[in-house]
């Protein structure tokens, strides 16, 4: 009954299913802060990164900069954000986690890092293994295709 978008192969595309189900399930599991998607995903990158301008971290989160830059201010209004002077441009902006943003990015870090220790916890030692070589091994990969910031 249902017609398959692209035609791979099966490994392919158990492969993706399963990728996509890690990925649900262990983004679910963070709660703290309450925040959307887009917010988790803003504050994750101002958190292991530090603070971006504005148009560089719509750019690097895949959003228009109106978008950016409402998102920015409901978490500037939540205090997990704030905007500061560029010391390397007078006339830039840049947008930084606050203390208080950082505790939730942390916090969010920790309840996906658990979700995902449960995950793996539930394998048997080979397949914990595989998936202790295997992740890593694609975390490389896909650092190996972003351009030089």
């Amino acid at each position: 009954m249902h017609k398959r978008v692209m035609d791979m192969d099966a490994p392919t595309e158990g492969l993706i299913i399963a990728v996509e189900q890690m990925v649900r399930y262990v983004r679910h599991s963070a709660s703290a802060g309450g925040l959307s998607t887009a917010a988790s995903s803003a504050i994750g990158r101002l958190g292991r990164e530090g603070p971006y301008r504005l148009s560089e971290l719509a750019r690097a989160e895949g959003v228009s900069q109106p978008n950016m830059t409402q998102l920015v201010t409901r978490m500037e209004r939540a205090g997990l954000v704030r905007r500061v002077a560029d010391d390397n441009d007078g006339r830039a902006v840049l947008v930084e986690a606050t203390d208080s943003g950082l505790d939730v990015f942390r916090q969010r870090r920790a309840e996906r890092a658990h979700a995902l220790h449960l995950l793996v916890k539930g394998l048997t030692e080979p397949e914990q293994q595989a998936v202790h070589i295997a992740l890593p091994a694609l975390a490389r990969a896909i650092q190996s295709l972003q351009p030089p910031s």
